[in-house]
């Protein structure tokens, strides 16, 4: 009788766990641990091809030395931030490292136009594949982050959501960070359109 008095116990026990969401937290941390790993690995991949790329643009002699500095600032800044799978969970070092990355996709987009004005460099084998590849990685950093995003909206859902919130709130499980943008007020602007100059050849 004792025994299946135990053995019944266990029974209600793992079943109020499912049924208070327990399980589903344990998973979908996983997922945005997993996730946030994909968004590092991805912006690593771009920190990598940014030397390569210094390299070869400073064989162009009259290129503009302050947007290379710019560059090279912006990825020592990006690369300082310790991105480690607890940062999803602070906040203050969340905006701080999305900030960091902001400024060096700035500064790699304003490189990749100034670039557009060296027919050297535009005519450069290897500058023209180290672009195909930044462009790559960016397009990759942007599926990540929808991913992350995503997961962090499930697991969000679940932490606020009756009952599964008051296992989070008996657990410490908090609502994570997502990536946001920047300059939400600049973007609202639509873009400023004047047909009176002629195009640029």
């Amino acid at each position: 009788m004792r025994r299946l008095m135990t053995l019944l116990s266990a029974l209600i026990l793992a079943t109020s766990l499912t049924a208070c969401g327990y399980n589903d937290f344990q998973r979908l941390d996983e997922e945005v641990k997993a996730g946030w790993a994909e968004v590092l690995n991805q912006y690593q991949r771009r920190a990598d091809l940014i030397p390569n790329i210094v390299a070869t643009v400073k064989g162009e002699a009259s290129f503009e030395q302050d947007t290379l500095t710019k560059v090279i600032e912006a990825r020592a800044k990006a690369t300082s931030i310790q991105a480690t799978p607890e940062l999803v969970n602070d906040p203050e070092a969340f905006k701080k490292f999305q900030a960091a990355q902001g400024e060096l996709t700035g500064a790699l987009s304003r490189l990749m136009v100034v670039s557009e004005q060296y027919p050297n460099l535009k005519a450069n084998q290897a500058f023209q594949d180290l672009r195909v590849q930044l462009e790559g990685t960016e397009n990759r950093i942007t599926v990540a982050r929808n991913r992350y995003i995503k997961t962090v909206q499930s697991y969000n859902v679940l932490a606020r959501s009756f009952p599964s919130n008051l296992t989070a709130m008996a657990m410490g499980y908090k609502p994570k960070e997502s990536f946001t943008v920047q300059n939400e007020a600049q973007i609202s602007q639509p873009p400023a359109v004047n047909f009176d100059q002629p195009a640029k050849k």
